[in-house]
């Protein structure tokens, strides 16, 4: 087997046992190419098994993220309908190790893009062509390696610490606009335990489509026409409870939740994963 396949074959099992591994780079040396190409292997183990790609995330598009995390590079994963929640559903925290939770920007596509959209013969082409609607979201990370910590290459290999998304109600794009510099507020159980704005990402939340075509064109990924991509986080993660209510909101297109549960008493009402 290549090292990549091992290294997929290892986050793989990791994340379906919920089993926390060393680093790929505590033994060896991973390169960012072996990196991405490890993150292809995994996805392929998992279409494999039936999932569907439903969509691109970012990672690292904020400061304070890139600083929680001592990484210093926007970096691309893959959204698969497994990972997939409804809106106030419940996610069995028994199926992550160490999740912790992120309020976001969502963007459903318009068209398909590549690099040219927005960095070449076609970058003229305005946001509202490329993007159909926007929707507040929470997203769920779960780092598959010991105590949450990974180089920058460990991280793109276990896909983006992708473990969970939730898609609050659409926005057209052409009423919403680009939600640029709008409130965040990321509560739990109702006590708030972040805020920030939308102009975390990148400066400005539109800059997200030209950075995922950018990073798609270089590494492999496509963005289609009718799937999300998540733009990144507006605040630093938090934890994510045992039990509990998580809820972001942002200002001017409404609020997004999810439940959580930890198996120990019967299934909260409201939802399933």
């Amino acid at each position: 087997m290549t090292a990549d396949a091992v290294f997929a074959a290892a986050l793989d099992t990791a994340q379906r046992t919920a089993t926390a591994i060393s680093q790929l780079s505590s033994t060896e040396e991973v390169g960012l190419d072996t990196a991405y190409a490890t993150q292809h292997a995994l996805i392929a183990r998992r279409v494999a098994r039936g999932e569907r790609i439903t969509g691109l995330k970012l990672g690292f598009t904020s400061q304070a993220k890139a600083q929680q995390m001592g990484v210093h590079d926007v970096i691309i994963g893959t959204l698969t309908d497994a990972m997939r929640l409804d809106d106030g559903a419940v996610f069995d925290r028994r199926s992550a190790i160490h999740p912790r939770i992120e309020p976001e920007v969502a963007y459903l596509l318009a068209s398909d893009i590549d690099g040219t959209d927005v960095n070449g013969a076609g970058a003229d082409r305005p946001l509202s062509e490329l993007v159909a609607a926007v929707a507040p979201a929470l997203e769920i990370i779960d780092s598959r390696y010991r105590d949450f910590r990974f180089s920058l290459s460990d991280v793109v290999a276990d896909n983006t610490s992708a473990a969970g998304y939730v898609i609050g109600p659409w926005t057209p794009f052409d009423r919403a606009g680009t939600p640029d510099n709008r409130a965040v507020r990321l509560e739990v159980d109702g006590r708030v335990a972040a805020t920030g704005s939308t102009a975390a990402i990148l400066g400005d939340p539109g800059r997200a489509i030209a950075a995922a075509a950018r990073l798609a064109a270089r590494h492999g990924f496509t963005l289609r026409a009718g799937t999300v991509l998540l733009a990144g986080a507006a605040t630093a993660a938090v934890p994510l409870p045992d039990n509990g209510l998580v809820e972001a909101t942002i200002t001017g297109l409404g609020r997004v939740s999810i439940r959580t549960h930890d198996g120990a008493d019967s299934l909260i009402p409201g939802g399933t994963r």
